[in-house]
């Protein structure tokens, strides 16, 4: 009786995770939508997303003819997003120094700053996927275009 309640939540677990589109998905969509601009940084709910980027946190990301220098990292219960358009460069070195940062910290100013997000977000905007409408999340409405 309790495995088939466990296979039934498990199963729906990972149905609705099947469901939800890629963070990868969700990043290449709203730089797509925006036309490529200069930078940008956003919000997304964990709920709304399939994390396919757990782990990462500052990588290359090409989006049709641009490079991006995407800085990311978990403040529950969003993940925060920042990307400049800049040439490929290796980041490994800075990937690996901005994770040990995190775990030395115990994840703890992430969560402040997740939970501070939580009352500061100002904007919502809709990003379109192949598995449904993402919102993502601003502290303010951006200059799409600008520079800074």
């Amino acid at each position: 009786m309790y495995r088939n309640q466990a296979r039934t939540i498990f199963y729906n677990f990972n149905k609705n995770s099947r469901e939800k589109p890629k963070s990868s998905e969700v990043l290449t969509s709203y730089i797509k939508q925006c036309n490529e601009p200069p930078w940008t940084s956003y919000f997304v709910k964990y709920s709304s997303i399939r994390d396919d980027q757990w782990g990462k946190s500052h990588f290359n990301w090409k989006v049709g003819q641009s490079n991006y220098h995407i800085l990311r990292t978990g403040c529950f219960p969003y993940i925060k997003y920042h990307c400049t358009k800049r040439n490929v460069q290796n980041l490994i070195v800075e990937d690996y120094f901005f994770r040990a940062i995190k775990v030395l910290n115990l994840g703890i100013p992430c969560l402040a700053y997740g939970i501070a997000a939580t009352f500061l977000i100002k904007h919502i905007e809709t990003v379109r996927t192949s598995k449904g409408n993402v919102n993502i999340y601003f502290l303010y409405p951006e200059d799409k275009g600008s520079l800074y």
